[in-house]
């Protein structure tokens, strides 16, 4: 397992790193639980794709096992081979299905593959015709018209007199588009659709909502739900407030502070501009780590989502970031701050307890996931055991 520790032990390679993540794997098996019980009668997944979420896969998988989660998603055979022996009797849906070459890994390892067209659906049953019997999940397309089968193509399927008894769903599932969305039309027609499909299927336990349909209410939550990013501190819902706990928090190092007079400018472009002297903390964290230069705001003249751009956290206050992010460096603005507040050497916290992950990720006109699965290597990571 990676390593796992309390941050402010001493511990030469975290408090000497220029970057690092303090990952609260207490806060990640919290939010699951509380997910687990916001589905009622339904039981939730995991979800641990793309790393978990950035955050890794092997404590990730081994906190949520420990507090309960049995089912567990992934993206792509490859994942579910690495999620195997963390949980050995889970079942692992892949959400990418099986294809011609890496039907053995589904054999080898116990996977569970999605089928999500009917080219899959054919190849599937040529490989049951060789290999035997192996469950599989059925995915319907209600309404977001990505993957999956059609409603049409499901019912027919069902209702299909010829269909061979070998072909024998565990699961059948649909996700929704819009359910961020409370008030959006397109959720109660997913459900009205997927409420047709899953009658056919008579008996096969069904999956539908992500986090934001679990908060939609008991109708969309079935036997099944998936809950992703809440897992992981993000918001669900837009609009409300996140009652999540945050899991991670991102800190980089002060490098300098600089002196900077008024009438002066910093940054590529000359892109920040001082009405006053100011004091500005040269700060270890760049694009190459996932801190995305959309953040720097009215920095970068293409991207306007928030002129303001986004803000750090250091000793107690605010730091609005200045300038363009670049590859390394970004600049923070520390000029409110008492001089003997801060020095270089300091951390300043990107997001975390003091700053959400989704505010800097406004910031910059994204997502709170795509900052979530985009955290670089450079990271030293400190895990908070549950």
């Amino acid at each position: 397992m990676a390593q796992s520790h309390d941050p402010s032990s001493t511990l030469p390679a975290f408090d000497a790193a220029s970057n690092r993540l303090i990952i609260d794997l207490g806060a990640l098996a919290d939010n699951w639980r509380k997910m687990d019980r916001l589905s009622g009668k339904a039981r939730a997944a995991a979800v641990l794709k793309a790393n978990a979420y950035g955050i890794g896969i092997e404590p990730a998988a081994e906190t949520l096992y420990a507090a309960g989660a049995r089912d567990f998603f992934v993206a792509n055979a490859e994942e579910g081979v690495a999620l195997r022996p963390l949980v050995p009797d889970g079942r692992i849906y892949v959400l990418a299905g099986m294809w011609p070459g890496n039907e053995q890994l589904f054999f080898d390892n116990g996977l569970v593959p999605i089928v999500n067209s009917q080219e899959q659906f054919a190849f599937f049953m040529s490989v049951l015709s060789e290999r035997g019997d192996h469950p599989c999940v059925l995915h319907v397309d209600t309404g977001m018209n990505r993957l999956g089968l059609t409603a049409s193509e499901a019912l027919a399927l069902a209702n299909d007199p010829a269909r061979p008894a070998s072909f024998s769903p565990v699961l059948v599932m649909s996700h929704l588009a819009c359910a961020d969305d409370p008030d959006h039309p397109l959720n109660r027609r997913q459900l009205e659709s997927f409420r047709a499909v899953t009658a056919a299927f008579e008996g096969i336990e069904s999956s539908l909502a992500n986090s934001a349909g679990v908060h939609l209410g008991p109708d969309f939550h079935f036997d099944l739900t998936r809950p992703g990013i809440a897992v992981y501190g993000g918001e669900a819902v837009n609009g409300l407030a996140n009652p999540m706990k945050p899991v991670v928090t991102a800190q980089a190092r002060i490098i300098q502070i600089r002196s900077v007079r008024s009438g002066e400018t910093a940054s590529y472009g000359a892109s920040a501009q001082f009405s006053r002297d100011s004091r500005v903390a040269i700060v270890a964290i760049g694009y190459a780590d996932g801190y995305h230069r959309s953040v720097s705001g009215g920095g970068v003249t293409l991207r306007q989502a928030r002129p303001s751009g986004a803000f750090g956290f250091l000793n107690g206050h605010r730091v609005p970031h200045l300038g363009r992010v670049t590859m390394d460096l970004s600049l923070f603005d520390v000029t409110d701050l008492p001089e003997n507040a801060v020095r270089p050497g300091d951390y300043v916290e990107l997001f975390g307890n003091n700053v959400a992950i989704d505010d800097v990720a406004r910031a910059g006109g994204t997502i709170g996931y795509e900052m979530l699965t985009s955290l670089g290597h450079r990271y030293e990571r400190a895990y908070i055991e549950a």
